[in-house]
């Protein structure tokens, strides 16, 4: 509720459309679901921030998304900044050569830390905290100084969260601390109204899965898939687009998404 201080949220087209125009910051985006985003961001026109570690996936993934503009693309619709998205080094240059920044989306992550409770060491669940968690606080804090009135943070989570297998209780501690920081954050930034919010993946077809043993070919996925109720896994553009409904439509805010082909129904 406006207190009379601060203007309201502005109201845009909640079309992925309206995002023609805009800045965002992808955290993540040399591969999967963070490069679908920037190629999809591209396609409606809007200008984007491709963050990514490894230079020669990053160059690829410019190349890529560039193709998608269908205007005249020109040199700083699309811009790279190679490094770690948690080092605070590497947010001061996306963030400076964004400008103003419209929206930020993090999809950095990773299976590391799977293993039995009983195997977790203070020293590894520290280690953990550092790659997993604080990335995307660090994240938070360049974006909350950095996003225009009505902008979004998208941060990603997993179905793990709500169903969970044995010996993944450290990383889903973690991603289940991400939801929370998602809501505490939503009302944190509502006073500069800025909005907060997660998508839940479910099994997507990404370079992340394909690293999973016994996924690294289309039969080990079609297999993975068929026993969902839509019978398949998703497609990193299908996840990517939840991501760009959270950006264009101003009055979502606090909120985790399920994107999972229905299987948490399973």
């Amino acid at each position: 509720m406006s207190t009379g201080t601060t203007a309201p949220a502005p109201v845009r087209s909640p079309l992925p459309t309206g995002l023609a125009g805009a800045t965002a910051v992808l955290i993540g985006a040399s591969s999967g679901i963070g490069l679908a985003a920037g190629v999809l961001l591209r396609s409606v026109g809007a200008r984007v921030v491709l963050v990514g570690r490894d230079p020669g996936r990053l160059k690829a993934a410019v190349a890529r998304v560039r193709e998608a503009g269908r205007d005249e693309n020109p040199d700083d619709a699309v811009v790279a900044v190679a490094g770690d998205g948690g080092d605070e080094r590497t947010l001061d240059e996306a963030f400076d050569r964004a400008g103003r920044t419209d929206h930020v989306l993090v999809t950095a992550g990773g299976m590391a830390g799977a293993g039995p409770v009983s195997g977790v060491s203070r020293d590894g669940l520290g280690a953990l905290v550092d790659t997993r968690l604080w990335p995307v606080f660090a994240v938070a804090r360049a974006a909350a100084a950095h996003l225009s009135a009505g902008g979004s943070l998208t941060f990603s989570s997993g179905t793990l969260v709500v169903r969970p297998r044995p010996g993944m209780s450290a990383p889903l501690s973690l991603a289940g601390a991400v939801e929370t920081l998602t809501r505490a954050l939503a009302v944190e930034l509502a006073p500069a109204r800025q909005r907060v919010n997660a998508v839940r993946f479910g099994m997507i077809d990404t370079p992340l899965l394909r690293s999973i043993p016994g996924m690294d070919s289309d039969e080990g996925v079609a297999a993975a898939g068929a026993g969902m109720p839509l019978g398949r896994v998703g497609t990193a553009e299908e996840a990517a687009a939840s991501a760009l409904f959270l950006m264009a439509n101003t009055y979502v805010t606090g909120q985790v998404i399920t994107v999972d082909g229905g299987a948490t129904l399973a």
